[in-house]
C-alpha cells in the first residue's frame, strides 16, 4: 500500500488547516458582532419559539455551534439566561449549525471550488489585519478564516488515501456498510468518536462529505456519521461546564439529552428518511446521492485516477463523459448529506420543543447539589421584566421590589466573603468562595444595567413630579448597591493577593476585621429594613447615620493601633498593608450603604 507516515501527517495537517480556518473565521464574526449577539441572547424571553429562532441566528453566524452553547452554558453561569431560557437557544444551535454543511457542499464539491480564490483572498484580508481600527481587524480575520477553511477542505480532499489505487481500504471499509442496522450503529459511533476528538462538528461534517463522495462510504453509512457528530458535538459544552455552577451544568446535560433522544427516535425511522432524502435530492441535483458508491466501485483504478485528477480538456470524449457523472454523483451526495442534517434537526426540535418543561425537571432532579453545597440560586429579575408593565406607576413599585432582590444578594455576596477572611491559605473552600464572589460581582454589574435601563424607558413615560423624584432616586440607590457590591469583591481580592503571598493573618487582625464585619451587618441589615419599609423616620436616619459614625470611629481607631503594632514588631508590615486595605474598603462600604439610606429619604421629601 503506497499511503505511508507522511501522507497520514499531510491528512492530519489537513484537517488542522479546516480546524484552524474554523476557529478564525468563527472569532472574527463574533468580534465583529459579538455584543450585539450578546444582546440578542441575553434579551431573550421565555418564548421557546424566540429561544429556537435565536440559537438558529447566532449559530448561522457565527458557524459554530459549539461557540453557541458555550456562550449560553456562561450565560446560564452568569444567570443572564434561566435553564428553561437556555433548552430553546441550543435546540436552535442545533438547526443553525447545519448551515456549514451547506456551505461546504456550494463552495467546495461544487464545479466552482472556492479554494482558488483562498490565496487572492487573504490578499484581500492582508491589509483589514493591519488596521488600526479592531473592526476592520476583525474583518480581515474572518476572510482569513473563511479562506484558510477552504484551502484546508481542498488539502484534505487531495490527502485522502486513493480508494481505487489502495483496494484493501476500500475491503475494509465495505466489511462494515453492508450490514444493516449493525452498520448505521458502527457509523453512528464513529461520528460520535470523531466528533469528541476533533472537537468540530464542522470537521466532522467535512471529513464524512469527503468519504461519502470519493466512494468511501455509502449514503446510509454517511448519514449515521452525522447523526454521530451531534451526539460528540455535545462534549463542548460539558467540557465548559465542568467549572460552572449546577445550573451551567444542567444546561450541558439538557443539550446532551436533546441530541441523543433525537438520535435515538431517528434510529427507529432512519431507513425511511434515507430514502425520503434519495428521493428529493435528484429534483434539485440531478442524481441520487446513493449512487456514487456504486459507481466509484465500477471504475477501473486507471479511470478513477484519470477522472479525479485531470481537468475535462485532457481526457477523451468517454472519459470526460465519466468525469461529468462523477462531478453530479459527487454533488448530489453533499447535497443530500446537508439535506438530511438540516431535516434531521428540524424534525428533532419540531418534536421535542413541545418538551421543554420535562427537559428542566429530568435536568434539576437529575443534576442535584452535592452534600453540604447550596443549590444555585437563579440569577433573573424576578419582578421587572424586558417588556413594560401596564403603568408607569406600577413600573416603579416593580423596580423597588427588584431592589430589595439585588440588596439581598449583595448581603449574601458579603457573607461569602466574611467566610473567606476566616479560611487558612491552603483550605479549597477559599478559592470556591473567590469564584462565587466574583461571579455575584458581575451579575451586580448585570442587574445594575437591567434596572437602570427599565427605569430610564419608565422615566421616558407621563410622570408625576414626585414619581419622576422617586425614579431618580431608586436610580441612584441601585448605582451605591452596585459599589457595596465592589467593595465587597475588592476585599475579596484583597485577601487573595494575601493568600498568593502565602501569608496568614494574626488572631488580633482577623479579631478586628471580624468586629468591623459585625458593624457592616448592622448596616446591611438596616438598609434591608428600611428598604422593605419604604418608610424613614427621623429617628431611623439618626440610628443609620450612628451606625456609619461606629464604622468610621473603628476604622479610625484600627489604623491607630496598626501604626502602634507595626513600631512594635507584632506583625509583618506586609500583613499591614492587606490588614489596611482590607479596613479601608470596610468604611467605603458603609458609606455607600448610608448613601443607599439617604437616597430613601429623598423620596419622602
Amino acid at each position: 500500500m503506497d499511503y505511508g507516515l507522511i501522507d497520514f501527517l499531510k491528512l492530519v495537517g489537513s484537517l488542522a488547516l479546516f480546524l484552524y480556518g474554523m476557529k478564525i473565521m468563527s472569532e472574527g464574526l463574533q468580534k465583529l458582532a459579538g455584543n450585539k449577539l450578546r444582546n440578542i441572547l441575553s434579551a431573550m424571553t421565555k418564548n421557546r419559539i424566540m429561544g429556537v429562532l435565536t440559537g438558529v441566528l447566532i449559530t448561522a453566524l457565527v458557524q459554530s455551534s459549539s461557540a453557541t452553547t458555550v456562550m449560553v452554558v456562561s450565560f446560564v453561569n452568569a444567570g443572564l439566561l434561566s435553564l428553561i431560557q437556555s433548552i430553546g437557544v441550543i435546540m436552535g444551535a442545533n438547526i443553525g449549525t447545519t448551515v456549514t454543511a451547506w456551505v461546504i457542499s456550494f463552495f467546495g464539491f461544487g464545479k466552482f471550488s472556492i479554494s482558488a480564490l483562498s490565496i487572492p483572498l487573504m490578499g484581500i484580508a492582508l491589509p483589514l489585519i493591519f488596521s488600526s481600527k479592531s473592526r476592520n481587524k476583525s474583518l480581515g480575520e474572518f476572510i482569513f478564516g473563511f479562506a484558510f477553511l477552504f484551502m484546508g477542505l481542498d488539502f484534505l480532499k487531495e490527502a485522502m488515501p486513493d480508494l481505487q489505487n489502495n483496494p484493501e481500504i476500500l475491503s475494509f471499509v465495505q466489511n462494515f456498510t453492508g450490514m444493516g442496522f449493525l452498520s448505521t450503529l458502527l457509523f453512528l459511533m464513529v461520528g460520535t468518536m470523531l466528533t469528541i476528538l476533533v472537537q468540530s462538528s464542522s470537521a466532522t461534517v467535512a471529513l464524512t462529505l469527503i468519504m461519502a463522495v470519493k466512494g468511501w462510504i455509502d449514503f446510509p453509512s454517511a448519514a449515521a456519521m452525522i447523526m454521530g457528530e451531534n451526539i460528540g458535538t455535545t462534549i463542548t459544552a460539558n467540557l465548559a461546564a465542568i467549572p460552572a455552577n449546577l445550573s451551567a451544568k444542567r444546561t450541558a446535560f439538557a443539550h446532551f439529552m436533546f441530541n441523543v433522544l433525537g438520535v435515538i427516535w431517528m434510529l427507529f425511522v432512519f431507513q425511511h428518511f434515507v430514502q425520503l432524502v434519495d428521493n428529493i435530492v435528484p429534483s434539485f441535483a440531478s442524481a441520487h446521492p446513493s449512487a456514487i458508491t456504486p459507481f466509484v466501485a465500477s471504475l477501473s483504478p486507471d479511470e478513477y485516477a484519470q477522472i479525479s485528477t485531470l481537468s475535462r480538456s485532457e481526457l477523451t470524449p468517454d472519459l470526460a463523459i465519466l468525469q461529468d457523472r462523477y462531478h453530479t454523483y459527487q454533488s448530489a451526495t453533499s447535497y443530500g448529506l446537508s439535506l438530511f442534517h438540516t431535516l434531521f434537526n428540524i424534525c428533532n426540535v419540531t418534536l421535542m420543543i413541545w418538551f421543554v418543561n420535562l427537559y428542566e425537571k429530568i435536568c434539576l432532579t437529575l443534576i442535584r447539589p452535592k452534600k453540604g453545597e447550596e443549590e444555585d440560586e437563579e440569577f433573573i429579575l424576578q419582578y421587572i421584566s424586558t417588556g413594560m408593565a401596564s403603568t408607569d406607576e406600577l413600573s416603579i413599585l416593580q423596580a423597588e421590589k427588584e431592589v430589595e432582590v439585588y440588596t439581598a444578594r449583595v448581603k449574601k455576596m458579603f457573607g461569602f466573603v466574611k467566610k473567606m477572611t476566616n479560611l487558612k491559605n491552603n483550605d479549597k473552600k477559599f478559592l470556591k468562595l473567590y469564584n462565587r464572589t466574583e461571579k455575584y460581582e458581575d451579575i451586580s454589574d448585570r442587574m445594575e444595567i437591567e434596572i437602570g435601563s427599565y427605569l430610564s424607558k419608565v422615566a421616558e413615560g407621563k410622570l408625576s413630579n414626585q414619581s419622576k423624584e422617586r425614579v431618580r432616586s431608586i436610580l441612584r440607590a441601585v448605582t451605591e448597591i452596585e459599589s457595596i457590591a465592589d467593595a465587597a469583591c475588592n476585599i475579596a481580592r484583597h485577601l487573595k493577593r494575601k493568600m498568593e503571598a502565602g501569608v496568614e493573618f494574626e488572631e488580633n487582625i482577623l479579631e478586628n476585621i471580624n468586629s468591623m464585619y459585625e458593624q457592616l451587618d448592622k448596616a446591611h441589615d438596616n438598609m434591608q429594613t428600611l428598604l422593605k419599609n419604604q418608610k424613614i423616620t427621623e429617628t431611623d436616619l439618626v440610628n443609620s447615620k450612628h451606625i456609619e459614625s461606629s464604622i468610621n470611629e473603628k476604622r479610625n481607631l484600627l489604623k491607630r493601633e496598626n501604626v502602634e503594632n507595626l513600631n512594635l514588631m507584632r506583625y509583618s508590615y506586609q500583613n499591614g498593608v492587606f490588614y489596611m486595605d482590607i479596613i479601608s474598603e470596610c468604611e467605603r462600604m458603609g458609606d455607600y450603604i448610608m448613601n443607599v439610606i439617604e437616597s430613601l429619604e429623598r423620596i419622602q421629601n
